[in-house]
């Protein structure tokens, strides 16, 4: 059986996500109050950012970047997108 959580991002009941995404303080508040559609909504954003702005993963400070959008984008009513980025739509 899913579990339910109330998402900070939808403001909506929404089914729980499986296992804690992040480590940390961060990953377990986003465990217990963010959806499975609002981390997959996080999980695109989050492949622009890498992309538009060449970032690495395997990089500390980029990761600490990653994390700061994160908590913007989930609990602070999104995040901004790259300068000049162009959704690929809009061409």
């Amino acid at each position: 059986m899913s579990r339910t959580v109330h998402c900070e991002y939808e403001k909506r009941e929404a089914e729980g996500l499986d296992f804690v995404p992040w480590p940390g303080a961060l990953g377990e508040r986003v465990f217990a109050s963010i959806g499975k559609p609002a981390w997959g909504a996080w999980l695109a954003h989050q492949t622009m950012l890498i992309n538009e702005n060449r970032l690495s993963p395997m990089d500390p400070e980029h990761r600490a970047f990653l994390e700061r959008e994160m908590e913007k984008f989930l609990f602070q009513g999104g995040a901004e997108k790259p300068a000049g980025y162009v959704p690929e739509d809009a061409s």
